[in-house]
């Protein structure tokens, strides 16, 4: 019975220290997004709109902003406003020329975010997972990385 009680509190004892380790989902093209890519990370999480025309506008910014920081401790998001899933998905990130990874589920109850209310709108979120910043409209590769700086303290 103890051997058995044991085994139960090491097996329970796991699962809460893999925690950080839980993964984001899958991606626009259907692969796992791993915990390993985004633990201990920065994180740049954009919502976006295939009809919001500033959404259209700032792709090319973050996908700059994306190839910039991917070496930086820092990963570039995005989620589709609508909910887009599947071949959907997709297409519209394709549509659009989206380069970084799209989450196929929405992150913001695991980041504790606010509702969007007008798109589009980045949320910065810090190595611990805590939400930082919030960043209402178009944003540019050199406004977001301006922030990030910031917000970490390096400048």
């Amino acid at each position: 019975m103890a051997r058995r009680l044991a085994a139960v509190v090491a097996l329970v004892g796991s699962m809460l220290l893999s925690g950080c380790g839980v993964d984001l989902g899958t991606d626009q093209n259907g692969q796992k997004v791993a915990s390993e890519r985004i633990d201990k990370h920065w994180l740049v999480i954009n919502y976006w709109a295939e009809w919001c025309g500033p959404c259209r506008v700032e792709i090319p910014e973050l996908n700059q902003l994306a190839e910039q920081v991917k070496d930086q401790n820092v990963t570039v998001l995005g989620v589709n406003f609508d909910n887009l899933q599947g071949d959907e998905l997709k297409k519209a990130a394709e549509t659009l020329g989206i380069r970084f990874t799209v989450l196929a589920q929405d992150p913001a109850e695991r980041y504790d975010l606010p509702t969007a209310e007008a798109l589009p709108v980045t949320y910065i979120i810090d190595d611990k997972g805590k939400m930082r910043e919030q960043l209402l409209g178009e944003q540019t590769a050199a406004g977001v990385t301006a922030r990030l700086k910031a917000l970490r303290g390096e400048g």
